[in-house]
């Protein structure tokens, strides 16, 4: 398996790099439970960020062990990496957490071919991210021009700010899919942009794995 599209996300990174901040204002607390200028909402918007960073490093777990593996590592290598005592528990390990990102019961070839229909959903959505260019990056630079939110928002706001940067489009999806839920009540326009660019997304994945399934049942068939 090619260690490749499961590199640290840009989201993980930014969740590190408020955290670090934050926590670096609670160490300069005076006493009284609170940092300088670190608020509540703060600390709350931090631990949304906490959230965000664990659910990255439990995918990428999984993942490092699968490549480990691949490369010819055996369990009895790889237990002590985990801070494990036997090759036994690496593997029960792994195992659970297979079955907590969706692969249980699942063999090795569906394994695969589960993670070949992720991929070419992947890149039908930033194809159609690509030929939709000029749209998505107007709407993402009416979300980067707004002002007075609350921290969690505007966290993914500057997410935003981040991938309107990049050259490729295809950046934008994760960041506007991640911010849209934050606006859908005081942003009602802008959620319904938001709301149409998720549903192009999803048409776009959906006709890769309609196209996919009929190519699979014609190489079945007699």
């Amino acid at each position: 398996m090619p260690l490749d599209a499961e590199a640290p996300t840009r989201p993980a990174a930014d969740a590190v790099r408020v955290l670090t901040d934050l926590l670096a204002g609670l160490d300069n607390s005076n006493g009284s439970g609170e940092g300088k200028g670190t608020t509540r909402a703060d600390v709350l918007a931090g631990l949304t960020e906490l959230r965000t960073l664990l659910q990255e490093v439990a995918r990428w777990e999984p993942l490092l062990i699968s490549a480990a593996r691949d490369r010819g590592a055996s369990w009895a290598e790889i237990a002590p990496a985990l801070g494990l005592a036997s090759r036994q528990a690496a593997e029960r390990r792994f195992l659970r957490l297979e079955h907590q990102t969706g692969h249980a019961g699942l063999t090795g070839d569906q394994r695969v071919q589960a993670t070949r229909d992720r991929r070419a959903g992947d890149r039908a959505v930033a194809g159609w991210a690509r030929g939709n260019s000029a749209a998505l990056r107007g709407l993402a630079g009416q979300i980067t021009a707004l002002e007075g939110l609350d921290p969690a928002t505007q966290a993914c706001v500057d997410r935003v700010r981040a991938a309107l940067g990049e050259n490729d489009t295809a950046a934008l999806i994760e960041p506007l899919a991640e911010v849209a839920p934050r606006l859908a009540t005081t942003h009602s326009a802008l959620a319904d942009q938001l709301a149409a660019v998720a549903a192009g997304t999803a048409s776009a994945r959906r006709q890769t794995s309609s196209s996919q399934t009929s190519s699979a049942k014609k190489e079945d068939a007699p």
